[in-house]
């Protein structure tokens, strides 16, 4: 049995929602390279190389990437012959986020009733939290901060078993063609199928955890997010939706096993800025 204490818990969250916030993962700036040599449009060519200079300015001058810093996403994988000490995990967390956000000097975005008062928490917090128990004496955080400009973007289909491949690919595309402009392309598309539809969503949050240029490990499933990946930079709504044939960085799909008469699919959009840092304890 491993103890931690929950007090280092909070200091690495607190670290992460700077680096998230502050600095572009390797992967995506990569990507936005790869994408600046291809993209057909010169205009488009332009603002990918804008993009990537504010990646870099926010780098080297340790301020956000972005405005909307969004609400805390924190995702934790906790060995079960783990014992937590001096307190709450999820405290822990939260005392994380709100240090993190006050220190960062980064936007307070979260109101505390979603219908009406909507009044602004002040520190950020609650973060959303999802902790899997998995096997072992590790403890590893992601944190992401996920704006509404993406978010707002995402769709929920409960598609039937008949719809097949085929269905999910045209709902994928669907949802990246009305949200035209809003999440900021050039996107990195989570998908999520199966499960029922609570567990679709978390599939898709998740998917967005993955480092773009990693296919899925199923060939077939490889191949669907290569498929939707084509069509959807077929849109021609290009970086910052002013045309192009860069939409989408990534497609990334997870699946679960669902019920017979099901086929759930969800889509989390996420915008040029796909932020996330992660860190094992």
């Amino acid at each position: 049995m491993r103890e931690i204490s929950v007090s280092k818990v909070a200091d690495t969250v607190r670290d992460l929602c700077v680096e998230a916030n502050y600095d572009l993962p390797p992967d995506v700036v990569a990507a936005l390279e790869v994408a600046r040599e291809r993209e057909e449009s010169p205009l488009g060519k332009e603002i990918l190389g804008e993009l990537l200079e504010n990646a870099a300015i926010a780098r080297d001058d340790r301020v956000p990437l972005c405005q909307d810093t969004g609400v805390t996403h924190v995702f934790v994988e906790l060995g079960q012959d783990v014992h937590l000490v001096g307190g709450s995990l999820q405290d822990a967390i939260n005392d994380g986020v709100r240090r993190g956000y006050d220190e960062g000097y980064l936007r307070k975005s979260v109101v505390d009733d979603p219908i009406f008062r909507r009044a602004n928490t002040g520190d950020n917090t609650p973060a959303i939290i999802y902790v899997d128990l998995v096997p072992g004496e590790g403890l590893k955080l992601w944190v992401v901060p996920k704006g509404t400009g993406s978010e707002n973007m995402s769709g929920m289909k409960m598609l039937t078993p008949a719809h097949g491949a085929r269905g999910v690919r045209e709902f994928v595309v669907e949802v990246v063609d009305r949200s035209g402009s809003n999440p900021c392309p050039p996107v990195v598309v989570g998908v999520g199928v199966g499960g029922m539809m609570d567990r679709a969503a978390l599939l898709a949050k998740k998917a967005l955890l993955r480092p773009i240029g990693r296919s899925h490990p199923r060939p077939e499933v490889a191949a669907l997010e290569a498929e939707i990946l084509e069509a959807v930079n077929n849109l021609g709504i290009g970086p910052q939706g002013l045309g192009g044939r860069t939409t989408a960085l990534a497609v990334h799909v997870e699946t679960a096993p669902t019920h017979i008469g099901a086929l759930p699919v969800a889509v989390n959009l996420q915008c040029h800025a796909a932020r996330h840092a992660e860190r094992a304890l």
